[in-house]
């Protein structure tokens, strides 16, 4: 599909130093757009990563960066007043389920004031469009697979989940009431380079470089192994780039959807490892085997995430299509160059 971005808009990207964030932000860069970056650069993981993507946009003409907490609505009203953005990408968020059980004031902070904040800014200076980041998370125990939008997602199993499922209504009460097109994203799984160092696939390489077992949460359960639906970063940032310039459009006056971005192919997560095995031993020249220790699955945590991916297919006719080998292989080639391995 063609991108019918508009060049004169500004765009602006929260959390554009994060994964999706810096990506999102460079895709848009690269196709001539004005991109306006807002993140707190915290230390959740290491910064480092996030201040080497940073680099990398700032170095684009038509980037700004203001550093900032979308929580601060004083701030975020002011960027809004300032700067009058016409699409607005909230990516700016607390992440990971199991880091919500042990953290739990953060992810109220920045999952549910934050983006109550960008909603009033949109509410107040008007925006062509809104788009959000959800998860799949929202599915919680959902065990009918592929999981559907239409589906029942009001039995969350982590705060994580609950705040993105928050997310959700709030958009959709601020369509309702104040005219504000969104759209909701529920990302499964994102993976690739330049990645989030807390993600299982990253954590297991930097085990395996520090000598150390890696950590496995399935019971050690070959016959119920947990599936995951893992979506290369490539695929997720496509499938906004092409959502952005095709907001909503409704017969009874609430312009607000949601859709799944996923690779709508689950992969047992052992065999997720054994591919990383496979790619990181590729990127090195020698062979890779992780000693692995196998664990109970930790709370929070779902059997199965599957997508249905056909809403997203309709609307803008891209489906999710990259191989788990072909999106790890591209990941431990980074992650080799990056930290400078011996290959």
């Amino acid at each position: 599909m063609k991108y019918k971005l508009d060049l004169s808009k500004t765009y602006l990207v929260t959390g554009t130093a994060g994964f999706i964030g810096y990506f999102l932000s460079k895709k848009l860069l690269e196709l001539g757009c004005r991109v306006l970056g807002v993140d707190n650069m915290n230390d959740y993981y290491d910064v480092n990563l996030k201040y080497a993507r940073l680099k990398l946009l700032e170095a684009y003409e038509t980037f700004t960066f203001i550093k900032g907490d979308i929580s601060d609505k004083e701030m975020i009203m002011g960027i809004f007043e300032k700067h009058k953005p016409n699409v607005v990408v909230n990516l700016a968020a607390q992440a990971s389920v199991r880091y919500s059980i042990e953290n739990p004031d953060v992810y109220i902070q920045s999952n549910i004031i934050g983006f109550y904040n960008i909603l009033e800014a949109c509410r107040w200076f008007p925006v062509d469009h809104l788009v959000y980041a959800s998860s799949s998370s929202v599915y919680g125990a959902n065990e009918k697979v592929p999981f559907e939008e239409t589906d029942f997602v009001d039995q969350p199993v982590s705060l994580y989940a609950s705040t993105k499922k928050s997310n959700e209504l709030m958009a959709y009460t601020y369509s309702h009431l104040y005219k504000v097109p969104a759209t909701g994203l529920r990302f499964f799984t994102v993976y690739g380079p330049m990645g989030r160092p807390d993600m299982a696939y990253f954590g297991f390489a930097d085990k395996y470089f520090a000598g150390e077992p890696i950590k496995i949460f399935n019971n050690g359960d070959d016959e119920n192994d947990l599936f995951r639906d893992f979506t290369y970063i490539d695929d997720i940032v496509e499938g906004i780039s092409q959502l952005i310039s095709n907001p909503p459009v409704s017969d009874e006056n609430v312009l607000h959807r949601v859709f799944n971005i996923g690779n709508s192919h689950p992969e047992r997560l052992m065999v997720f490892i054994e591919t990383l095995e496979k790619c990181l031993s590729k990127s090195l020249g020698r062979e890779v085997v992780f000693e692995k220790v196998f664990e109970p699955i930790k709370p929070g945590d779902v059997p199965v995430t599957f997508a249905s991916t056909e809403l997203l297919e309709k609307a803008v006719g891209f489906k999710p299509m990259t191989s788990i080998e072909e999106g790890l292989q591209k990941f431990t080639d980074w992650y080799v160059d990056y930290y400078k391995l011996e290959n």
